[in-house]
């Protein structure tokens, strides 16, 4: 589904990505991690054809994106969702007006009142049912981040990409949203693909975790494999945030956090 074969990016003589491959795995959860000024955005843009590579290619559902004409890359972005790291809602309209909005440009053929049902069925999804009339201005971070996430998948999109997804919340919204993401891929049978700095958030919602390091994908592998990787930048990595086992012990078995 997604594919990035040595891929290399440099912004004049700063080098982001030198020469990666990744395969994002379908219907699972893949987190991209690692520290700030990585690429980790660079890969998002990448993956949906904002930005081209310098070297290798970028596939997605067999599309080249960076040869692929407008007209191709627009059939192929409108299988894929998007939760901005800030919501990236607009304040002017109510919830099921920003949650709608998708579904204005690209289903116009739908009537108000089917798109309502449609808006009202996402939000029974991220558990924030009865707002649809609310203004966008009066929710919290938290409510915000599931107004964003209903509106990520209004298309019903068969990739969702995450950003950030539990930047400025608190712990407790924190770990309410990481559980949303589990169900939802669950029920939904989507792929989901994170970025984030959150380490314990990232080994609750993870089937796999890509970290990328001086521009290269350092570690890549199933969430408890990675998190016993004896990789030192893997391990300086993830110190900080948990209580990391000694050996290879149970891999059924993830690591706490401090």
């Amino acid at each position: 589904m997604i594919e990035l074969k040595h891929v290399s990016k440099s912004f004049g003589s700063l080098t982001v990505l030198d020469d990666i491959s990744l395969t994002i795995p379908h219907g699972e959860t893949t987190a991209i991690i690692g520290p700030s000024g990585t690429g980790k955005s660079v890969t998002l843009k990448l993956i949906v054809g904002l930005l081209a590579p310098d070297a290798g290619e970028v596939r997605c559902f067999g599309v080249d994106m960076a040869r692929a004409r407008e007209r191709e890359l627009y059939r192929v972005r409108r299988r894929f969702g998007m939760l901005f790291q800030d919501g990236a809602l607009f304040d002017s309209m109510t919830v099921g007006e920003n949650i709608a909005f998708p579904l204005v440009h690209h289903h116009p053929e739908l009537t108000a009142a089917q798109r309502r049902k449609k808006v009202e069925e996402k939000l029974e999804l991220v558990e924030l049912p009865g707002v649809y009339d609310r203004p966008t201005a009066a929710l919290s971070g938290g409510q915000r981040k599931r107004v964003g996430l209903a509106r990520a998948i209004i298309t019903e999109p068969e990739v969702v990409l995450f950003d950030e997804p539990n930047s400025g919340l608190d712990p407790l919204t924190s770990n309410a949203i990481d559980a949303l993401i589990v169900r939802m891929k669950e029920v939904m049978g989507v792929t989901f693909v994170v970025i984030s700095h959150d380490i314990v958030g990232t080994i609750n919602i993870a089937d796999h975790i890509a970290m990328l390091s001086g521009g290269k994908v350092v570690e890549w592998g199933p969430t408890p494999q990675f998190v016993r990787s004896s990789n030192p930048i893997v391990r300086g990595f993830l110190e900080r945030n948990l209580v990391l086992p000694e050996g290879p012990g149970d891999v059924t078995s993830l690591p706490q956090a401090r």
